[in-house]
């Protein structure tokens, strides 16, 4: 079985990964914010669960990372930082599936949720279930990188799950074992063969029925749900429009210029204009429908001065901030702050209770 998104699409990847790469960095020494600032993201944006990055800004910070961290081991120790609640729905239908093998075979559906140039091709051999990772797109030098983090992510992942290694479990390496291995080699949790044939999970077919800890039949149900219902609204929303809005919300300095965007997409400025018009949408309304949802954030979600909420958006100027909100909504941003307020004091949003 598998599932791939169409290699000439850009779906994105969850900006959640990156910022997580980029805490790495810095606890190994570098300059996180101004690396991810030449790449042209902007680091406070990286911490939202719900934004997607476009992949070749991704894959443009992950090979600089490596380049100028001067560690090859970047993918083994991203994996080891992917706790499951990392990975949306998807993590959390992993972890209230009944087994192992429910839990694989989710991972098999919807990784396109979570890493778009990548799909796993499952495959008895003997008495193991192989799970092979085949690599869509071409990711170039961060190819290394994507492989160690996603299979040993696996390993590391299998563990949480499961509470214990399944034994004869192991992972498959194409091509020799790289010199920095040996350093990691004591963290892995299970085998790794290197010389192989694919790029795999192997797992003794026996295996694949042990319980999960976290297993939930009805929150497994409705996690699905959610899995399925954004896999539909990821791919039917893969016009040329949602690669540039992508481009948008995570731009540093924001808002992008037309000429930076269309770089980063690799098109000229006449292409992007063009696909755009051919999509009934313009590079200025996706500057404004991004600028809008941000303002409405910062206006609820923060004490923020309008000036800071002016100079945040990209404006020259309070003023001209709230001349566009008006435009958009109708009322000041000072009004639609003071009603939203209004509205929370009087509705207050239920507190989740804490857990361990």
């Amino acid at each position: 079985m598998r599932v791939s998104a169409s290699i000439t699409q850009d779906l994105g990847m969850p900006a959640i990964y990156l910022h997580i790469l980029a805490e790495l960095l810095n606890s190994i020494g570098l300059d996180e914010r101004d690396l991810l600032r030449r790449v042209g993201l902007d680091p406070v944006r990286l911490k939202s669960a719900e934004v997607r990055v476009s992949q070749a800004q991704a894959s443009e910070f992950v090979t600089r990372a490596m380049v100028e961290s001067g560690e090859p081991g970047l993918g083994i120790m991203l994996a080891s930082k992917l706790k499951l609640p990392l990975h949306g729905a998807l993590g959390v239908a992993v972890m209230s599936s009944r087994t192992l093998q429910d839990a694989l075979n989710l991972m098999t559906r919807y990784l396109t949720l979570r890493a778009p140039d990548l799909s796993v091709r499952r495959h008895e051999h003997g008495d193991n279930m192989h799970y092979s990772i085949l690599c869509d797109g071409d990711p170039g030098p961060a190819q290394g990188f994507v492989m160690d983090a996603m299979l040993f992510g696996c390993a590391f992942m299998g563990e949480q799950l499961t509470g214990t290694t399944i034994k004869g479990s192991r992972i498959l390496r194409m091509g020799p074992e790289p010199a920095y291995f040996h350093r990691f080699r004591p963290s892995i949790v299970i085998p790794v063969e290197y010389d192989a044939a694919e790029n795999a999970l192997v797992i003794p077919t026996e295996g694949l029925s042990a319980p999960i800890r976290f297993s939930d039949d009805q929150l497994a149900e409705s996690s699905r749900t959610q899995c399925e219902e954004a896999l539909q609204q990821l791919t039917g929303d893969a016009g040329f429009d949602c690669r540039v809005r992508r481009v948008i919300e995570t731009s540093y300095p924001f808002p992008p210029k037309l000429a930076r965007a269309a770089a980063t997409l690799f098109v000229s400025e006449r292409t992007l204009k063009r696909r755009l018009q051919e999509e009934n949408a313009s590079f200025q309304n996706l500057v404004d429908q991004v600028r809008l949802e941000r303002a409405r954030e910062l206006l609820t979600g923060t004490s923020l001065s309008l000036n800071q909420i002016a100079e945040v958006l990209g404006y020259a100027d309070a003023a001209n901030f709230t001349r566009a909100f008006k435009r958009w909504t109708s009322a000041s941003p000072s009004h639609y702050r003071a009603a939203e307020r209004k509205s929370a004091s009087v509705f207050p949003r239920a507190h989740s209770p804490e857990t361990a």
